[in-house]
């Protein structure tokens, strides 16, 4: 009689796993289908409006008055460049200032900011620290975490993560946002809403179109809500305080100059001109108006 041994289970290699080659099938077959779908990256979330709070409104390039600027390159590297700068009408600024710019890669800054995107074909996902530390017995500074998705080719969604604390002997505050962007053939729409923090919580709305090759406007709406006050020694409790603000704005490009005007409802309207004389020499006038302090 011939004993006879039981046979053994051959052991594959990982990817002959029944469990692993079901989730690597899954992942594939996700996978075409999302390809399937011919998504675009949808950009960063904390440029959710770019169109209208970068490109259509002054508020990156406004000041009153007339200014005109000459800037001359002397170097590329190390970076050296002259620059003038004479102003008219401004509250605040020099009639006339000169400057030199000097950058080389040894230059040093007392404030240390870490920063990186990762960015997929249909994603983009960020990762921020301002000024980290641990060297005082625990984590302060400011985390900013984001990730923006497109899910059809029109639109995305995403969320932004806040969390920061000054100081040690502070408390740490955190926020969170969510966010919407929907892109269609000559329009932008955009939407995103902010959780309750320590200033309370809000939506902001914003909307662009581009009318022409050379005109686009755009349309902003923000709403606040944050806790208010009670009549009985100021305690805390009475109630919801809202705040509400709307704008508009309007870009115009010319063959050498580009003109931006602005209304809010706050009764202020504002205008910006900029005019390239040539490369080098560059001529802006702004002026604002604010219609409640006028009238008062």
């Amino acid at each position: 009689m011939v004993d006879e041994k039981p046979a053994s289970i051959p052991v594959g290699w990982p990817g002959e796993n029944a469990l692993v080659s079901a989730i690597r099938n899954t992942y594939l077959s996700f996978s075409e289908r999302r390809d399937a779908l011919c998504l675009s990256n949808p950009g960063t979330f904390e440029n959710l409006n770019r169109e209208v709070s970068r490109d259509v409104y002054l508020t990156n390039f406004m000041f009153t008055g007339l200014r005109a600027e000459w800037n001359k390159p002397l170097s590329n590297n190390p970076i050296f460049q002259l620059s003038h700068q004479l102003s008219m009408g401004a509250q605040g600024i020099s009639p006339y200032t000169f400057s030199a710019l000097y950058g080389s890669s040894k230059a040093s800054q007392s404030m240390l900011s870490v920063e990186n995107d990762l960015s997929g074909k249909d994603f983009t996902a960020s990762l921020k620290g301002m000024n980290p530390s641990i060297i005082e017995g625990g984590l302060k500074g400011i985390f900013i975490a984001s990730y923006l998705q497109s899910v059809t080719p029109g639109l995305a969604l995403g969320l932004e993560a806040v969390w920061q604390r000054v100081a040690m002997n502070s408390s740490p505050e955190a926020l969170l946002s969510y966010g919407a962007r929907y892109m269609g053939s000559d329009w932008i729409a955009s939407l995103q809403m902010q959780s309750e923090g320590p200033q309370g919580s809000g939506i902001s709305s914003s909307y662009w179109r581009k009318l022409t090759d050379k005109v686009s406007v755009g349309t902003d709406l923000s709403l606040q809500f944050a806790p208010g006050l009670s009549g009985q020694g100021g305690l805390m409790g009475g109630g919801l305080q809202k705040e509400g603000s709307a704008s508009a704005g309007a870009k115009y490009e010319f063959r050498a100059s580009t003109f931006r005007a602005q209304v809010d409802s706050k009764g202020r309207s504002s205008c910006l001109l900029e005019k390239t004389i040539v490369p080098a020499v560059r001529v802006t006038f702004a002026a604002e108006m604010d219609h409640l302090k006028v009238c008062r």
